[in-house]
């Protein structure tokens, strides 16, 4: 992966970025499934979560958290003291036999008292409900599926997640990156997404833009590639951008 590991470009500059302890002790957590380490070479998300700022007693809502696997490290860093809302939709009445029920998915972390400051919050995302005051809004990989929910107007749900914000928290968006200058043509198809028209979309929303990691960047990606390609799955370009709500 071509990329500038470890670093971020803040308004127009780059800075080292230190890794705090207890991220380092929520990555190194001997409860972590085998399955979620085994990605952590790909995903690094020891850098990850030092650049959203996540630290212990913060309350965290996680849009659409998959199979937890970034759950996992939030609940380990926030600790006892904080709070991880794991926000889910409803399961589709159209979804196939077979499909996961997106809260199901997460039973096995939540059963777990190792997880006991996890929750589940089952929404649309038309009719997204957030608890107020979080310090962190985090979503992973799945920004770009917001623009292919029927009906919903993206401004008007990143604006939902400004509210619940506390002043000052951070609205983290990592995803696929899309050809430049593409919007939002790829979200359905390839499940990609252009950086920047993520940028204007929640800058617009009343979000600061505050820096971007390169820690995911794969400059060897030529983004003409469905994600779940074998050739790049795993190795994506990948954005990470940091949206403050200003003070």
């Amino acid at each position: 992966m071509a990329a500038a590991g470890g670093v971020y470009a803040g308004h127009g500059s780059a800075s080292a970025l230190s890794t705090p302890t207890y991220t380092l002790r929520a990555v190194g957590d001997s409860a972590r499934p085998e399955a979620d380490t085994q990605r952590d070479g790909d995903r690094h998300p020891a850098l990850t979560l030092a650049f959203s700022g996540v630290k212990p007693g913060d309350q965290v809502a996680e849009l659409i958290p998959g199979g937890g696997y970034f759950t996992r490290l939030l609940s380990a860093v926030v600790g006892p003291k904080g709070k991880v809302y794991a926000v889910v939709p409803p399961r589709r009445p159209d979804a196939p036999a077979d499909a996961p029920d997106p809260a199901a998915r997460l039973q096995p972390l939540t059963s777990d008292s190792h997880y006991a400051n996890v929750s589940v919050i089952v929404s649309k995302p038309s009719q997204l409900e957030l608890p107020h005051g979080l310090d962190l809004v985090w979503t992973s990989q799945n920004y770009h599926d917001f623009h292919n929910v029927d009906k919903l107007d993206v401004v008007e749900f990143d604006k939902k997640v400004l509210q619940a914000l506390k002043p000052g928290g951070v609205y983290l968006v990592l995803d696929h990156a899309a050809e430049k200058g593409s919007r939002f043509r790829d979200t359905a198809t390839l499940h990609r997404i252009d950086p920047e028209a993520v940028k204007k979309e929640v800058t617009s929303a009343g979000f600061k833009f505050e820096g971007a990691s390169a820690v995911l960047r794969n400059n060897d990606d030529p983004h003409t590639a469905k994600v779940f390609d074998p050739a790049i799955r795993g190795h994506t370009d990948q954005f990470i951008f940091r949206f403050r709500k200003p003070r």
